[in-house]
């Protein structure tokens, strides 16, 4: 990164700042903690101190959400089979 990069990002308001990779890395073992990490994960999606940190929480949510609709969809269909294997066994 350059000097006139730093002062460029030094000048910005600390709610505009960005984060650097061991925020982010360091962020999402938070966010994967199950209870704690999740109350974490909805403070900072809510929160608008930082931006950076917000965008990120809510995309995390975004990501969690779409997997657990994934696997509610897997567990859905291996449960509909199993239905159907008991429906056709008891005839």
């Amino acid at each position: 990164m350059t000097q006139r990069e730093k002062d460029e990002i030094d000048q910005l308001p600390p709610k505009y700042r960005p984060m650097g990779a061991w925020g982010y890395f360091g962020y999402s073992i938070l966010f994967a903690i199950p209870l704690i990490g999740w109350i974490f994960l909805f403070i900072c999606a809510l929160d608008g101190s930082k931006i950076v940190r917000r965008s990120f929480a809510r995309s995390y949510f975004c990501i969690l959400i779409l997997v657990g609709f994934i696997l509610l969809i897997v567990f859905a269909l291996g449960m509909g089979g199993a239905l159907l294997d008991m429906i056709a066994g008891s005839l």
